[in-house]
């Protein structure tokens, strides 16, 4: 993997990002002194899960030939007694069993980005009823 670069830009907590040849930014909201011209770095790590988690199924699915229509995640991040978890509601429209849901969202908690959050932090995912 090619490194990401992260830089300031001198406004506010404004932050420079370069992925491969992808440039975007981030920002933190107003209420804790930034400019709230992009998303915060949390969002884009929750982000990353839900694109990770949604990929991966979708691959999974065609793989199987099943008939997936749409699959959505909502991820959020919740504070909890013991600090933090994040919460992903699965929806997965289609003509699918419920044997065929539970495995896709098996699938999805295997993605690369579940696994590497879930080594600390505690990630609990719900299935969302189309």
């Amino acid at each position: 993997m090619l490194p990401i670069r992260v830089s300031s830009t001198g406004s506010h907590y404004q932050q420079k990002i370069g992925i491969r040849q992808f440039q975007f930014a981030a920002d933190e909201p107003i209420e804790v002194g930034g400019a709230d011209t992009d998303p915060t770095p949390t969002e884009y790590v929750l982000a990353g899960l839900g694109a990770c988690k949604t990929m991966i199924i979708q691959m999974y699915a065609e793989r199987k030939g099943w008939p997936v229509e749409k699959i959505s995640v909502d991820v959020t991040l919740e504070k909890t007694p013991d600090g933090s978890q994040i919460n992903a509601l699965l929806t997965l429209k289609g003509n699918l069993t419920d044997e065929q849901r539970q495995r896709m969202k098996e699938i999805g908690d295997r993605c690369p980005v579940h696994k590497l959050l879930s080594h600390s932090l505690p990630i609990q995912t719900t299935l969302r009823q189309p």
